[in-house]
């Protein structure tokens, strides 16, 4: 597989304060790539570089063969980038359906097929298209953000974590919508500190600390490596 996103040398910082340092990292085009960490590790200000909404202090960022790092964000969402931002995000004040068109707005023409494929992954949400987002439950607000960002037509899908917040039968939920949207063709990046099931999920994945990546490997060798079942999924030490 070739690689979709390319990131090379990364450092992002907040003022003076590095957040990311020297990330490097590759998502191959169809692949689930996981990125976990602890809280503060860089894991968000990673995907907020990537989409642009904060620009890296050094480094490179290619997706698809382009340079991305000094774009735009809108600019790298119309390449096909998406985001599905940590907390959500939506619109309280608009419709479902006005969040939606959102996703959607560098968009022309019709988007019947596209509201007809995310009410197909999200019945309830075509339930509700004409209620406001903020009156809707945490699990139905991530299902908008989901949708949202799927009215973009992403080739590559980044989610910030996704099941904060959301009642265990939900999290199951949301991360079997996951893996359908990859079975559909789509690139994730997918950064979550549930890491059992986001590497259950994931072919490989990152693990970064205080901004550097201090291990990647293939998901199912990352489940076994005792120093991530210790840190990560709770389990002690023999």
């Amino acid at each position: 597989m070739s690689a979709l996103l390319e990131v090379r040398g990364v450092e992002v910082r907040y003022g003076a304060v590095p957040a990311v340092v020297d990330l490097t990292l590759d998502v191959a085009e169809g692949e689930i790539v996981a990125l976990l960490g602890a809280n503060g590790a860089g894991k968000s200000t990673t995907l907020r570089a990537l989409s642009g909404l904060h620009a890296p202090t050094a480094g490179t960022i290619t997706f698809d063969g382009t340079s991305i790092e000094h774009l735009a964000a809108h600019r790298i969402v119309k390449l096909g980038l998406g985001h599905v931002p940590e907390g959500r995000r939506i619109f309280p004040a608009m419709s479902v359906t006005e969040n939606l068109e959102m996703g959607a707005f560098q968009r022309r023409g019709s988007l019947s097929q596209d509201f007809a494929r995310v009410y197909d992954l999200f019945p309830i949400l075509g339930e509700r298209k004409k209620q406001l987002g903020g009156t809707l439950s945490g699990g139905e607000q991530q299902m908008l953000a989901i949708g949202r960002a799927l009215m973009g037509k992403p080739r590559l899908l980044m989610f910030d974590e996704p099941s904060l917040g959301l009642a265990p039968m939900i999290v199951e939920q949301i991360f079997e919508i996951i893996g359908g949207i990859r079975s559909s063709g789509m690139t994730i990046l997918l950064v979550e500190q549930n890491a059992n099931e986001a590497l259950h999920l994931a072919d490989r994945g990152y693990v970064l600390e205080t901004g550097h990546v201090i291990i990647e490997d293939r998901a199912d060798v990352l489940l076994g490596d005792p120093r991530i079942r210790e840190a990560y999924l709770g389990e002690s030490p023999a």
